[in-house]
């Protein structure tokens, strides 16, 4: 048994009685009206106009990109900028929409985009950048628009890892569109589900569409009952008036996700305080590892605790004591990306290299005790000091 794991048991007994009984009194447990209420408060929770209740994180970037697409009128091998250090179906979702990913090394100040080469990467067919906020870092918008303010470029972003995060606004909030998770393992859970954002009117509606069959019922009572007049051999309940998929979560997965929003903000608080108790305990050893130095602790969301260690042979030591101590350790996100088999892009990367070699982290959530803060005080002195 683990004694300091990645996640801790996210349902309470409280929670599991309260999905319980939602599941006896409930007579509709596909798209419905929870779904709905859900999206609701998480707009108002993160200050974002529209929000789309989805199956998934993965299923949210692929979507927002999908619609993006369509809506701006990219072409099939059009450049989007992508990171390096980022989970796999961030890339998926740009090559499966026919889009040519074009790789950015990550700074290690944020873990986001090297900002200093991203002009250098934008040609005539660049028509996004899609972010990465890594392991609850926002990445710096302000000098990303700065870069691209000349060029007709649009910004996406991933925020699976970094719901809460701001600079100097919510993540999910300064491009087009974000995307979000709530997988087990992260902030807040639905179990499997995940959330898109946008300020977008218009790519809302479309998004909409395309979360379900692009079926035009999805646009409301009174636009289907005037777009159907268009097409008076089509039975209104199954027009489809674009390309689309089945992306839609259920009743249950939003109940969950109502309830699990009522905590976030204790949660996103323990879980800064565990980072920032963390962070000093490396301050007697930075010439040797260190973590990400952010510019200030109210602008994350700590979805782990990274650690980076200036000699390989140091990580070595550091993952063999913690497997004796029952501690579970994991790699930064995948790698460097374009290290991963189903990539193989040779393409030099040195800052996501390092990172790919000599970085690892432990887990950092609402679960954290001071028993556990103790354990792992002395776990770390032990193995590294």
């Amino acid at each position: 048994m683990k004694s300091w794991k990645l996640q801790g048991d996210i349902f309470q007994k409280k929670d599991l009685k309260e999905i319980s009984r939602f599941i006896l009194k409930s007579k509709k447990f596909t798209q419905g009206h929870k779904v709905d209420e859900f999206e609701d408060k998480f707009s108002k929770w993160n200050n974002s106009k529209f929000s789309l209740f989805v199956n998934s994180g993965s299923s949210a970037d692929f979507l927002i990109v999908n619609t993006a697409k369509e809506l701006f009128g990219w072409k099939d091998g059009d450049e989007i900028i992508v990171p390096s250090l980022t989970w796999p179906t961030q890339i998926s979702s740009v090559t499966q929409n026919g889009l040519k990913p074009i790789f950015i090394d990550c700074n290690l100040e944020d873990l986001s985009l090297n900002y200093q080469t991203i002009e250098q990467n934008i040609t005539k067919k660049t028509k996004a950048i899609f972010l990465a906020h890594i392991m609850g870092f926002p990445s710096n918008i302000k000098k990303i628009k700065k870069i691209i303010k000349k060029y007709n470029i649009k910004i996406l972003e991933d925020c699976c890892e970094s719901i809460g995060a701001r600079y100097p606004n919510k993540v999910g909030n300064l491009g087009v569109a974000g995307s979000f998770s709530f997988f087990w393992g992260h902030h807040m859970t639905t179990i499997e589900g995940g959330m898109i954002t946008t300020n977008n009117y218009t790519f809302y509606k479309l998004c909409k569409l395309k979360r379900a069959h692009g079926l035009a019922r999805e646009m409301g009572k009174d636009e289907l009952n005037k777009i159907s007049k268009k097409y008076p051999d089509i039975d209104k309940k199954y027009l489809f008036l674009t390309n689309g998929f089945n992306f839609r979560n259920t009743e249950i997965n939003a109940m969950i996700g109502i309830n699990q929003l009522k905590k976030l903000n204790s949660y996103i608080k323990i879980r800064n305080n565990n980072f920032s108790f963390f962070k000093k305990l490396l301050e007697p050893i930075s010439n040797k590892v260190k973590t990400v130095n952010f510019r200030k602790l109210k602008e994350i969301s700590s979805f782990a605790f990274p650690i980076f260690f200036e000699k390989k042979y140091l990580l070595d030591k550091f993952k063999k004591k913690l497997a004796t101590k029952n501690i579970e350790y994991r790699p930064i996100i995948s790698g460097n990306i374009l290290r991963q088999p189903f990539l193989n892009v040779k393409k030099k990367m040195y800052n996501s290299d390092f990172v790919h070699n000599n970085g690892v982290y432990i887990g950092n959530n609402q679960f954290v005790t001071k028993k556990n803060d103790t354990k792992f005080n002395q776990t770390f002195k032990r193995s590294i000091i």
